[in-house]
């Protein structure tokens, strides 16, 4: 064979190849079906898109995996980056029990400790736990995140609770769901570290949990209670490691009782003086909402509800994590589609519980 014909036959023999694999690509996308573990669950999202405000993302993590996952709207996808509001207190806890768990503070420790101020102001009785459990006493402006001023820092901010706002109950005695317990916690923390709040919740919760598009950055001072910014991708991420004990990617980033310290319940129905629509009739951890709990307190059913709509929960007797991440204001509405969702997924999902 000469030259000329040997270089036409493998010419024709490539595109021949290339057709055959491009054949076979295409016959495997078309073949390849994604079928829905919970199409109930689906359903009921797509009927309740405009209720929703016609963007939300839905994603079920168990067993180490996304198992489920449905966005609704046209740009709004996992990736998407939203302000997460009170969900925002749930990383704030974390942050708190990451430095708990070092000996670098303890829950019972008085904030007049690390800021004096407190005891000038008959304030010098609050705990850390009473800040990450809303029970520190002090008057807050309820529904209201920021105080409705906007601060220079953290610390400016901090001092204005101590300075101009007034004792209504003595600490650890009324619940009341504000932006002042997580706050002030966020100051004591940049004190203990020397750092900026933002800093600190890089290095130990979003930087470990590859939480990229996750920041409490702001143009005012950071805000522990509601400042953050995330994605579901991100704070999935984020809900999976506390559904498996504090580990992430086979790294520990908090410890199985620093878990068990944040799901355990601080709170009876009587102490609960201001509690947000939707929530009623809920227990309080720290930095969480417990709405189911086994005989000794524990927390089996958790969720850190945001009012611009975003709903994490874990599910503990079923294992796994849901988030339904969406914008707009929280509402009673919202609350029972979402809930009427995670019924769809718990009928396909026995529980262990006893």
């Amino acid at each position: 064979m000469s030259l000329k014909n040997c270089s036409i036959c493998l010419k024709v023999s490539a595109v021949f190849i290339f057709l055959l694999f491009f054949q076979f690509a295409d016959a495997q996308r078309k073949q390849v079906q994604v079928v829905s573990k919970f199409p109930e669950a689906d359903a009921k999202l797509e009927a309740a898109a405009k209720e929703l405000g016609g963007e939300v993302v839905a994603v079920v993590y168990k067993d180490g995996a996304i198992i489920w996952q449905k966005a609704i709207g046209t740009d709004f996808t996992a990736k998407s980056q939203a302000p997460i509001m009170n969900a925002s207190q749930w990383l704030t806890a974390a942050l708190v029990m990451s430095y708990v768990e070092q000996g670098k503070l303890s829950l019972s420790d008085k904030v007049s400790k690390y800021i004096p101020l407190f005891t000038k102001y008959s304030k010098g009785y609050i705990t850390i736990k009473d800040c990450l459990a809303h029970l520190t006493g002090i008057e807050a402006d309820p529904g209201h995140y920021s105080n409705g001023k906007k601060f220079a820092s953290l610390e400016e901010e901090v001092d204005n609770f101590i300075t101009k706002k007034e004792i209504e109950s003595n600490p650890g005695l009324e619940f009341r769901y504000s932006n002042v317990g997580l706050n002030i916690a966020g100051r004591v923390l940049e004190i203990v570290a020397k750092r900026g709040f933002e800093q600190l919740m890089q290095e130990r919760i979003t930087r470990p949990l590859m939480m990229r598009n996750t920041s409490f950055s702001s143009f005012y001072s950071v805000n522990p209670s509601a400042g953050a910014l995330s994605s579901p991708n991100d704070y999935i991420n984020f809900l999976s490691m506390l559904l498996n004990k504090g580990m992430f990617n086979g790294k520990r980033i908090l410890s199985e009782q620093s878990i068990t310290e944040m799901l355990t319940i601080r709170t009876t129905p009587p102490m609960m003086k201001y509690v947000p629509k939707g929530m009623e009739g809920y227990s309080y951890g720290l930095g969480q909402w417990i709405l189911e709990a086994d005989e000794k307190g524990i927390g089996t059913l958790i969720a850190g509800p945001g009012m611009t709509g975003t709903w994490p929960m874990i599910d503990l007797c079923r294992g796994y994590a849901l988030l339904i991440f969406t914008k707009g204001d929280l509402n009673e509405e919202k609350k029972n589609i979402y809930m009427d969702v995670k019924a769809s997924i718990d009928a396909l999902i026995p529980p262990n519980c006893k």
